[in-house]
């Protein structure tokens, strides 16, 4: 009996998560993607699979999985990862407050709070002045992400036979069919997996959707002399405000107040800090986040100037030379779902919304997507599924 066919339309990281998820299933994959090479949110993150910010159950869980997925992939597809874990600082009471509580709450999560020195020693790009301690996790992984998802096309096909045509700008569906202009392809079931740009297939089901875009700003410092490493990925107290896991502290609102009275600029602009490292020492450093269905396309330079001087409440570098400044952009949705699955016909799956966690669960979902289809599609009735 021949294959089923499956069609893919986007090569970010969403859509070579369904891709490969449904190679290993034996589908025969067909991956369409508009550019030459995906070039969206996918490539213009910090590389960080970060299980630390999806809270306890089902999305740690999806976390846990992704990050071991990532692991195998590119142990095969030669592609560098370090599993360098995070460290969480504290430099006020509430800070540190919120991360033991987290700590003590938290499930059967690897964690651990530090002591100052512990922090010194795991990290020496700390900043020691005022540090209270912090909390270790050993769950983070960091990948080049704009290397790997250049790559992982290579390993699709080379491992699974996977197809993939790119500048190849699909305009239209109806099921078993898809067009790109005069050009088309059939397939038994179609994934499309377009991130930001969701407006340009199955519009009117998008227009009615809880989903707006999110544009985050981002920077790179140039690798440090000496091949000199910071050890774990790095977050200031203001990512305790920024992620859903750390919910469950009780003293978090008290630390948001303390933000809002203290830091007004940075709830106005999104801003939390962080600080990763690629293989070749470089830093990635960010991040900002503006919501709305567009953007300006330019950056803006007091938001990264705001970011920058956090991060140097917590972070001492030997070079601060900045090597780029960019942009991203990525769907969020604004009901609170972490992912929007929909069926608009028989035999097509939209696959979006995963926000600013598509490094971290887009691996997971697609295995979700595949072994437990009917308890992620949202109904399909659009009068339950859009309500007012």
């Amino acid at each position: 009996m021949p294959a089923q066919k499956a069609i893919v339309i986007g090569a970010g990281i969403v859509g070579l998560a369904m891709a490969r998820s449904l190679a290993v299933r034996g589908y025969q994959v067909t991956v369409l993607e508009r550019n030459e090479k995906a070039v969206g949110a996918s490539i213009r993150n910090f590389g960080m699979v970060w299980p630390i910010g999806q809270p306890d159950g089902p999305l740690y869980e999806r976390a846990l999985r992704s990050r071991s997925i990532w692991k195998k992939v590119c142990d095969e597809a030669g592609l560098w990862y370090e599993e360098s874990g995070s460290l969480h600082l504290a430099y006020n009471q509430l800070e540190l407050q919120v991360l033991e509580e987290f700590a003590s709450f938290s499930g059967q999560r690897p964690l651990r709070m530090v002591t100052a020195a512990d922090a010194r020693a795991l990290s020496p790009a700390i900043n020691p002045y005022g540090i209270q301690g912090g909390l270790w996790s050993a769950d983070e992984l960091i990948v080049e992400s704009r290397v790997a998802i250049e790559r992982l096309p290579a390993y699709l096909s080379e491992k699974f036979g996977v197809q993939f045509f790119f500048n190849t700008a699909v305009t239209h569906i109806a099921s078993p069919t898809v067009w790109a202009g005069n050009r088309n392809w059939f397939a038994d079931q179609i994934f499309v997996c377009s991130g930001a740009d969701f407006e340009t297939l199955y519009p009117e089901v998008f227009a009615a959707a809880p989903i707006t875009k999110c544009k985050l700003q981002l920077m790179r410092i140039k690798p440090q002399p000496g091949d000199w490493r910071i050890g774990p990925s790095l977050c200031g107290g203001l990512s305790l405000t920024h992620y859903k896991s750390f919910t469950l502290a009780p003293s978090l609102q008290a630390l948001v107040a303390h933000y809002q009275d203290t830091l007004p600029e940075y709830g106005k602009w999104g801003i939390h800090v962080m600080v990763s490292q690629n293989g070749e020492g470089a830093l990635t450093i960010g991040d900002s986040h503006e919501y709305g269905l567009v953007h300006d396309p330019f950056d803006k330079t007091f938001i990264n100037d705001l970011i920058l001087h956090y991060l140097q409440r917590f972070v001492r570098l030997k070079n601060w030379d900045l090597q780029q400044t960019w942009n991203g952009i990525y769907p969020k949705l604004t009901n609170g779902a972490t992912e929007m699955v929909l069926a608009p016909e028989p035999g097509v799956t939209i696959v979006n919304g995963l926000g600013g966690a598509g490094m971290t669960l887009s691996f997971g979902l697609a295995e979700a997507v595949l072994e437990h289809p009917q308890s992620l599609l949202w109904p399909s009735n659009e009068a339950t599924l859009f309500p007012a």
